[in-house]
């Protein structure tokens, strides 16, 4: 075994030395590695503290849920059932069909409604806010009020993106 004793050199450890001996002639840390040791514990307690003490994963979002009246929501108009109606005018003259319901970023409802053609062939595709049409209580009669077939083709084309 080899030991540093008090004169700083490295040499075997006699044979009559106990292990209080041996101990005291144990190399001392040097002052860097202390500084490196102390820092690692502290951020070693620090991440354990964090780890223990902090109230919340630190990518979670706070999600607030609102009770909603299920029987409210169960009297509204399904989209799946809305699209393929036809689409009438307040003088009940067809002017299309409800092709789609767009959700836009902004969260707002847009009704695509298609004019013109036969069986899509030749068709035109408008988009109008959807809260510009009236629905009646069973979902079937979709009223687009004031519109007729002329004024929907001359409205801007639309096409789906995606």
């Amino acid at each position: 075994m080899r030991n540093l004793h008090a004169t700083g050199r490295n040499e075997a450890a006699p044979a009559h030395w106990d292990a209080h001996d041996k101990q005291r002639f144990q190399p001392a840390l040097t002052p860097s590695i202390q500084q490196f040791a102390a820092v690692a514990a502290s951020a070693a307690a620090l991440l354990i503290l964090l780890i223990l003490f902090y109230p919340a994963p630190v990518l979670s979002q706070g999600v607030r849920l609102v009770a909603v009246d299920v029987a409210v929501v169960g009297h509204g108009y399904r989209a799946s059932k809305l699209i393929g109606q036809n689409v009438t005018n307040d003088k009940n003259e067809k002017v299309g069909s409800l092709d789609d319901i767009i959700i836009g970023h902004d969260k707002s409802l847009f009704a695509v409604v298609q004019v013109g053609g036969f069986l899509g062939i030749g068709s035109h595709l408008v988009a109008v806010p959807y809260d510009s049409l009236n629905v009646d209580e069973s979902g079937r009669k979709v009223v687009l009020p004031g519109a007729s077939k002329e004024e929907l083709k001359n409205l801007a084309e639309f096409k789906y993106v995606n």
